[in-house]
């Protein structure tokens, strides 16, 4: 019962850094009705970066000023690449988005090289003992930070005029532009917003990896679609939900069904999309499309 517990809550810290980049993934597929496939390399770009002002400040400075940067970072990505073509046919924006997945991998190589980079965890590797049960501080605090960032941004987008701003965009950019809304500066802070995630992703992944490189977050990104499709792609309680079950259960199936291990569990994930697919297309949270004819 105890090493269940334990397998339960390293999945659950697994599964806090799918959700978090699900969650990115939904944010955008709401506003733009395109999945971005350039999330995970901007996520690793920026764990680049705050492994660089890591160097220089302690972490969680380090940590605060990196999603800043990010933030940014995503909004001047909408401004610059998807704007100028927000009516272009869909083919096109998914192909802009995996020009930016080449291109921030291969700017990350020219920047810091291809040698392998370690960020320390910010929580301590010493065990904590909770009724008796030994858990990892490390997965434990990646659990909270994550949960803790799903939090704010469901606060900010219930209870704000600018997150409701923002949910009105996304769901009908021409009604929002007739009651005043922005729609195109909410779809830059949607893409902002992402952008932060991603980054919140990558900065608590890097310590779990040990050491990570240019392609550290594209299984991460594997999962994270996975997650976002089991809960429904255009639902975030979906994400958050489906990138936490998937954590335990991907994690559960590794440890105690020998015939997956540590080799097949992203197969196992993918997998779990088709059967969605199949099963339910609108994931488990999310709404069938209706149309009238």
């Amino acid at each position: 019962m105890a090493d269940l517990l334990q397998q339960i809550v390293s999945g659950l810290a697994s599964g806090g850094i799918y959700a978090s980049l699900a969650l990115a993934l939904v944010l955008i597929y709401r506003a733009t009705r395109v999945v971005n496939f350039g999330q995970g390399e901007m996520a690793m770009f920026t764990t680049f970066v705050a492994w660089s002002l890591a160097n220089h400040l302690p972490y969680w400075a380090a940590f605060a000023l990196t999603l800043v940067i990010a933030f940014a970072g995503g909004a001047a990505l909408e401004l610059l690449l998807i704007r100028p073509i927000r009516d272009a046919p869909v083919l096109t924006v998914v192909t802009v988005t995996i020009g930016v997945l080449i291109g921030l991998n291969g700017l990350a190589r020219l920047i810091w090289g291809n040698e392998p980079r370690q960020l320390e965890s910010p929580f301590s590797t010493e065990p904590v003992r909770i009724g008796g049960v030994a858990f990892s501080l490390q997965d434990l605090g990646t659990i909270a930070v994550s949960l803790a960032i799903v939090a704010v941004l469901w606060l900010f987008f219930q209870r704000t005029k600018v997150g409701l701003g923002l949910r009105a965009a996304a769901l009908n950019p021409s009604a929002s532009r007739l009651v005043g809304v922005r729609v195109g500066a909410m779809l830059a802070l949607g893409w902002g917003l992402a952008a932060v995630l991603g980054a919140v992703a990558g900065l608590m992944a890097a310590p779990a990896l040990g050491s990570f490189d240019q392609n550290m977050m594209q299984p991460i990104l594997l999962y994270a679609f996975a997650a976002a499709i089991l809960g429904g792609i255009d639902s975030p309680l979906g994400a958050v939900v489906g990138g936490l079950g998937l954590g335990v259960i991907v994690n559960l199936l590794g440890t105690y069904v020998d015939v997956v291990g540590a080799e097949l569990r992203l197969p196992v994930a993918l997998l779990i999309i088709l059967v969605v697919l199949l099963v339910r297309p609108a994931g488990l949270f999310g709404r069938e499309a209706v149309r009238r004819v």
